[in-house]
């Protein structure tokens, strides 16, 4: 079994030409980075804001248009954006109410976004937003008992490695000993959920460098 890295949250892009049959298209990919990315909880908001934005451009600048739609992460949130070549046709919010037939899609986007906007630059448009993802800090920590322990742990081991049971403890000693042992496995595991690990392929790994470790 190959021995997989953490996944980082590394920004991409793809071009496409703004068609109504391209968003679904663009919205299963957006869904498919979320799940690398361990970022599930926003998945249904940002398929929606994939949906909106690319048809913002489908009906104001046109069918046909080349455009980008590039993600990444700003800090704690998710940012998504779409890029197109023409300056003139800007999005806005409009006051609409549920008769109204059009302007739906940027109020939409207003409503699940914690914040978006427009950036023109010389020959294109970009329209963007940012949705909050829950991750407590930049690198993607997410806030939690197990998680600030297992950080902690780390920076420990990372200095010393001490032994956790001496001989001639006593058994109340080892048992208390075993089940912190237990606590700081089930915090690791923790700690490679919320950085985007393969839990099952972690455990997969340990056991097989264990098993080779105790045969030699």
């Amino acid at each position: 079994m190959g021995q997989e890295a953490c996944v980082m949250r590394k920004p991409w892009d793809l071009a496409f030409t703004a068609e109504p049959t391209e968003v679904a298209g663009l919205r299963r990919v957006m869904r498919l980075h979320l799940g690398i990315w361990g970022l599930h909880g926003v998945a249904d908001e940002a398929q929606l804001c994939v949906s909106e934005l690319v048809s913002n451009v489908i009906t104001h600048v046109g069918p046909g248009t080349p455009a980008t739609l590039a993600v990444s992460m700003n800090g704690v949130h998710l940012r998504i954006e779409v890029h197109d070549p023409d300056t003139r046709a800007l999005p806005t919010l409009l006051d609409v109410n549920v008769d109204s037939e059009g302007g739906r899609g940027m109020a939409l986007v207003d409503a699940v976004a914690e914040r978006w906007g427009v950036e023109l630059g010389p020959d294109r448009k970009v329209t963007w937003c940012e949705l909050a993802t829950g991750l407590a800090s930049p690198d993607g920590h997410v806030e939690g008992r197990g998680v600030r322990r297992a950080e902690a742990l780390l920076d420990f081991y990372a200095g010393v490695e001490p032994p956790l049971l001496r001989p001639g403890g006593g058994m109340l000693k080892r048992a208390v000993a075993e089940e912190s042992v237990i606590s700081a496995i089930t915090d690791f595991l923790h700690w490679l959920h919320v950085h985007g690990c393969d839990v099952d392929n972690a455990l997969d790994r340990a056991q097989i460098r264990y098993d080779g470790e105790l045969g030699s």
